[in-house]
C-alpha cells in the first residue's frame, strides 16, 4: 500500500521519534522483530508488502485457485481476510476467495463471533461457507462440556475442528485452506509438540503449506507475522496496530471453555521470553526448522480411517474414536487412559476399536 505523498518541506511534528522509514511522520509504533519505529501509513504498506512476499517467495497460490479462508471473526483471520482479499486484486493473483467458518455450538461465544464473519462476507465481498459440528458429529460444544467437564474439552474440539475445517473446504471445492496462525502460534506449536515428544507433529508444524499430499493443502501466510503486529501495538500508551488502525470488524472475546487449555501455558512462557528477547518467537521457529528427525526413527504411516475414509495413521481417526465415546456414554475412550473405565471396559474398547463397525450415523453417512 503506497505512503501518502507528504510535503519534506513542511516543519516536521514536535516530539517523539520520526518513521524510520518516510523520515517525514511521527513513529506510532516499534515492530518487535525489527525494532524499527514506523508511522501508520508506512506500517501498513511493510505489513501487506511482507506478506505478499511470504505468497510469492514460497509459491502459496496459482492463478485461478479456489482458496478457503478459514473465519472464525477473530483478529488473525479478519486481517488475514481483508489483507489476502485487497493482494488479490492488487497483484493479480487470480485467486477465488472463500469463507469458511465452523461453529462449534458454544453459546454466548461462537453465535457471536460468526455474526461478525456474516459482516465481513458483505464488508469483503467474499462468499461464506458455515459448517457446524452438530451437523458432522451430532454433538455441540455445550453438549460435550455438559457430558465430560472443562479437563479435556479441548481435545474434542481441535479434533473436531481440524476435520470440520477439510470437510467444509471439501463442500467448498477449493484447491487450498488457508488459516490465520500467526508466528506466535507456530512457535507455541513448536514448544508444545518437544513437551509432549511428538515427533510427527514437530517435523511439520513449521511447514508453511502442510497437507500437500492430502487431499486439501493448508497454508499460512502470517507464518513470520507476530501476533502484536496482528493486533496490539509495541509502542507506547493506547497505539494499536493492522486490526485496530484499519478498523476492522472483528470479534475479540477469548473461547470460555478454553482458560485451562495446555496451550495456555506455552503461550504466557512464550511472551515471556519475548519480554526479554522479542525476536525469540522467530528463534523457535528456526529452531523448529533446522530439527531433523534420526532415520531410526519410526514415523507413523498415513491412511484412512476405515470409519470415515479421513486420513488418519491408524484403523480410526482420532474424530472417530472420539465420537465412539460420546455415542457409547464413555466420551474419555478416546482420551487415554482414565480412572474411571473398569477393566471390563478397556477391554471391550480394544476388541471394538478397529474391528466393529460404528452405528453412529453422524459420520457414517458423510461422503467424502
Amino acid at each position: 500500500m503506497a505512503s501518502e505523498v507528504v510535503d519534506a518541506t513542511a516543519p516536521k511534528p514536535r516530539g517523539g521519534r520520526f518513521c524510520t522509514v518516510c523520515n517525514e511522520r511521527r513513529a506510532a509504533l516499534k515492530r518487535p522483530k525489527t525494532l524499527d519505529q514506523i508511522c501508520k501509513e508506512c506500517f501498513y504498506a511493510v505489513f501487506e508488502d511482507e506478506i505478499h512476499r511470504v505468497i510469492v517467495d514460497n509459491h502459496l497460490f496459482k492463478p485461478g485457485e479456489r482458496i478457503a479462508i478459514g473465519a472464525s471473526g477473530g483478529k488473525d483471520s479478519t486481517v488475514l481476510a481483508y489483507v489476502l482479499s485487497e493482494l488479490n486484486i492488487r497483484h493479480g493473483y487470480g485467486l477465488d476467495l472463500f469463507l469458511l467458518s465452523i461453529d462449534e455450538g458454544i453459546t454466548g461465544y461462537r453465535d457471536d463471533s460468526l455474526e461478525t464473519v456474516k459482516r465481513n462476507e458483505i464488508q469483503y465481498g467474499l462468499p461464506l461457507k458455515v459448517v457446524s459440528y452438530k451437523e458432522l458429529y451430532g454433538w455441540t460444544m455445550d453438549e460435550i462440556v455438559k457430558l465430560i467437564g472443562l479437563k479435556n474439552n479441548c481435545t474434542f474440539c481441535g479434533v473436531f475442528r481440524r476435520q470440520a475445517l477439510d470437510r467444509g473446504a471439501a463442500l467448498l471445492k477449493v484447491d487450498k485452506l488457508v488459516t490465520g496462525h500467526n508466528a506466535d502460534d507456530i512457535a507455541e506449536t513448536v514448544l508444545l509438540n518437544i513437551l509432549r515428544g511428538d515427533i510427527a507433529r514437530l517435523s511439520r508444524c513449521t511447514s508453511i503449506t502442510t497437507g500437500e499430499d492430502g487431499p486439501i493443502p493448508r497454508c499460512k501466510p502470517f507464518k513470520y507475522t507476530y501476533e502484536k503486529e496482528i493486533l496490539r501495538s509495541w509502542a507506547l500508551n493506547l497505539l494499536f496496530t493492522y486490526a485496530y488502525f484499519k478498523r476492522l470488524d472483528y470479534f475479540s472475546t477469548e473461547c470460555i471453555y478454553s482458560p485451562n487449555a495446555y496451550r495456555g501455558f506455552a503461550r504466557e512462557f512464550i511472551k515471556d521470553l519475548e519480554r526479554i528477547r522479542p525476536r525469540a518467537i522467530l528463534d523457535i521457529i528456526k529452531s523448529g526448522e533446522d530439527f531433523r528427525i534420526s532415520t531410526s526413527t519410526k514415523m507413523p504411516e498415513q491412511g484412512n480411517c476405515e470409519r470415515c475414509g479421513y486420513i488418519s495413521s491408524q484403523k480410526w481417526c482420532k474424530a472417530c474414536v472420539l465420537l465412539e465415546g460420546l455415542n457409547r456414554g464413555l466420551p474419555k475412550l478416546g482420551i487415554g487412559r482414565t480412572r474411571g473405565l473398569n477393566n471390563e471396559r478397556n477391554k471391550d474398547m480394544k476388541e471394538t476399536n478397529g474391528t466393529k463397525a460404528l452405528q453412529s450415523k453422524q459420520c457414517g453417512t458423510l461422503d467424502f
